[in-house]
């Protein structure tokens, strides 16, 4: 296939990746960043697709994977640097404690509760919060997708179970 060619599909299928990315982003500016950096990829990678082949399913999948490494790369960014043991009780409460004792307290609660988890447990989410992805924590620890997968859900209800008050305080 030609470069003139693609460049024609790539314009035919526009209401497709409009359509798909306000899906994705449920927002106007974000949609049109999203188009623009799957447009580059596809036309960075054009040589990389076969003719014959589901266009549009190559294209969605693009799209599809752009706004997941845009949504891991926000999350990474948000903790990046952060420790088990410098959690800021402003990422862990939904809800701002009412001063500065209490709030001292539920943090300290907090990385209490994750310090008593077992390690099989505590590494895996304290990577997870920090914006790491399952299948980086799988290779970084040799141990399977699911099983990472199991342990991060275990610590979570552990941690919910142990924090239990903090919940009810910050919901009522």
């Amino acid at each position: 296939m030609e470069r003139i060619q693609f460049e024609h599909l790539l314009a035919e299928e526009m209401p497709l990746l409009r359509a798909s990315a306000r899906n994705f982003t449920k927002n106007i500016e974000d949609s049109n960043d999203l188009i623009q950096d799957t447009l580059l990829k596809a036309l960075r990678f054009w040589n990389s697709f076969r003719e014959g082949t589901n266009f549009k399913g190559w294209l969605y999948t693009i799209m599809r994977n752009t706004f997941i490494d845009s949504c891991h790369f926000k999350a990474a960014r948000r903790y990046e640097g952060e420790s088990a043991d410098e959690l800021s009780s402003s990422h862990l409460l939904y809800g701002a404690p009412r001063n500065f004792a209490e709030s001292k307290m539920a943090l300290d609660d907090i990385k209490t509760a994750i310090a008593n988890l077992k390690s099989d447990l505590s590494e895996p989410f304290s990577m997870y919060y920090t914006g790491y992805r399952y299948q980086e924590i799988a290779e970084h620890l040799s141990v399977p997708m699911g099983t990472i997968k199991t342990r991060i859900h275990q610590a979570r209800k552990i941690l919910q179970k142990g924090l239990l008050p903090y919940y009810y305080q910050a919901v009522g």
